[in-house]
């Protein structure tokens, strides 16, 4: 008799997760499953844990607009050709971003290039990269809100900007073309604040997915971090450690308000 074939099953993959930027809005219609009455859903904690990170948000808010103004009037930062540089690569930016047609391929490449780059940073892999003009997509065996959240808060362009300087510093001298550093990261920096302000009404998935009220806190909270690092490094005479005396500083005046409002509610609350 003619031997039988036997069919093998293939084995079964680990499923992936797909983390993808929609430039145009996604539809509303979600079909989910029923929710366990016993489980909380996770975007009720994480819109708890965002109200907790309010306060912290202004009291950033308030340190770095405090330092600030004191680097540009009392400090005179305003008058250093690295500010100017800075600004007038952001002006520049600006200018083309709203006067000119948009370069959403450049964006949703370094969109997605960000979300490959947080995934491997964070142990996973990357199986697909996808990049087109109507959105683009990777997919990974990992996933979790920094990874989404990253292209929002991380500007992959102006850290390519500065480590390809300080690569190119290791064979030659490149003080010469410190002015140009600077405006390149202006104008970088500008393309990620303009392209991530635009896209995040476009009711995107990665902002959703996380709860919308977290992510914008989040989203916020790190990108005045790291405007605040950005003003200790062109300031002269702010350094990290007085930064995070101020920032101290301002915790505990913030916390002697809320004690001293809450006095006052319960004392009206008793009379």
């Amino acid at each position: 008799m003619p031997a039988r074939r036997v069919r093998r099953q293939p084995a079964r993959r680990k499923p992936v997760r797909r983390v993808k930027v929609m430039p145009h809005v996604v539809p509303t219609t979600r079909f989910a499953p029923s929710p366990d009455p016993l489980t909380v859903p996770t975007k009720w904690v994480k819109f708890i844990f965002a109200l907790f990170l309010l306060p912290l948000c202004t009291v950033l808010s308030q340190t770095f607009f405090t330092a600030f103004a004191r680097a540009t009037v009392a400090e005179r930062l305003w008058t250093a050709e690295e500010f100017w540089f800075f600004s007038l690569g952001a002006v520049l930016w600006l200018i083309a971003f709203f006067g000119l047609p948009r370069p959403i391929l450049v964006y949703v490449f370094g969109h997605e290039l960000t979300h490959a780059f947080w995934v491997l940073l964070l142990g996973g892999r990357v199986s697909r990269f996808r990049v087109g003009r109507d959105g683009g997509h990777i997919l990974t065996d990992k996933n979790n809100f920094w990874i989404a959240l990253a292209p929002y808060f991380f500007p992959l362009y102006s850290l390519l900007v500065i480590a390809l300087y300080g690569g190119l510093s290791l064979f030659a001298d490149m003080q010469p073309y410190g002015r140009l550093l600077y405006a390149l990261i202006g104008a970088t920096w500008a393309f990620h604040f303009s392209f991530t302000c635009w896209m995040i009404p476009k009711n995107q998935s990665d902002l959703s997915d996380n709860g919308t009220i977290f992510s914008l806190v989040v989203i916020y909270l790190m990108n005045l971090l790291l405007l605040s690092a950005m003003l200790i490094v062109a300031s002269p005479n702010i350094t990290f450690a007085s930064f995070g005396a101020d920032m101290i500083q301002n915790i505990a005046n913030f916390a002697h308000s809320v004690v001293t409002l809450a006095e006052r509610f319960a004392r009206g609350a008793q009379g």
